[in-house]
């Protein structure tokens, strides 16, 4: 799953793609390089950010990023699956009726009471993410750690699940993302990656962001001055922490070195091809 930040403060990327025609273009250049779906982004859910809070972006401006971006990569590649990253059911429903298949909730619908019903009622793909708190509330969120943070998503997912059946999504609809880095502290996010085959016993498709997350810059620090790695310095780490979830179980990474990403991913495969 390649990465389409069509925002002007993204953590990574921040305004590099902020223009509709450089976005449609970095979305093409991903799937030319074995991209097997894109997903766009109109907000930031960088940490401290305002999503999910009362000051957030407007449903207005958001589609107003996204949807000229999602026709026009229609328009040059009809064929192409695109997932929308929003939490609001309002650009839901305005994303998939302008060819979006599928919604990447990051907030596993918490943030807005209509989008469950909104989801049961289109029939999309959905991607279910877990998150301690909004981003403006990362920072204050208590340490857990080890296996006390894994049953704590796991207790999560499972009740988001609870949510989406109440609400009439069909399960084989869904796939879950364990939410690196949405209200994980630096080191939980290995404690969670470590755990992260048992997340597999709720039946569901896993999806991982690990690319360019903070964590790895702060492991990256002995190579920076004691400094963390800045996130255009962090491809390599996130291509090799995707590895590692790819052998841990999961079916979808989302990235932003999509060449990179699908060399790895091969042999990621092959290997658990040969796995007795």
């Amino acid at each position: 799953m390649g990465i389409v930040n069509v925002t002007p403060d993204s953590f990574s990327d921040g305004g590099c793609y902020f223009d509709t025609a450089k976005a449609i273009d970095h979305g093409l250049k991903l799937l030319s390089e074995g991209a097997d779906m894109l997903d766009l982004g109109g907000e930031s859910t960088r940490p401290g950010s305002h999503a999910g809070a009362g000051n957030a972006l407007s449903t207005e401006e958001e589609q107003s990023r996204i949807l000229p971006v999602l026709k026009g990569i229609l328009r040059a590649a009809p064929d192409a699956i695109l997932s929308v990253d929003t939490y609001k059911a309002a650009t839901a429903r305005a994303a998939l009726r302008a060819g979006a298949e599928i919604i990447n909730d990051v907030s596993g619908l918490l943030w807005d009471a209509q989008m469950a019903a909104t989801l049961a009622e289109l029939e999309c793909g959905i991607v279910l993410m877990h998150t301690r708190g909004r981003p403006d509330e990362w920072r204050t969120q208590p340490s857990l750690g080890g296996e006390a943070l894994f049953k704590n998503v796991e207790g999560d997912l499972s009740q988001t699940l609870q949510v989406a059946e109440r609400a009439g999504i069909q399960r084989e609809r869904i796939v879950l993302d364990p939410g690196y880095g949405f209200g994980k502290n630096f080191a939980e996010n290995y404690d969670l990656l470590a755990r992260q085959s048992r997340l597999l016993a709720l039946d569901h498709p896993l999806l991982v962001g690990l690319s360019r997350k903070s964590f790895l810059g702060r492991t990256l620090s002995p190579l920076y001055e004691a400094k963390d790695a800045p996130p255009e310095a962090r491809s390599q780490a996130g291509v090799t922490a995707a590895v590692a979830a790819i052998l841990a179980g999961a079916s979808i990474v989302r990235v932003h070195e999509v060449r990179a990403m699908v060399e790895a991913a091969l042999i990621a495969d092959a290997l658990l091809d040969a796995t007795p």
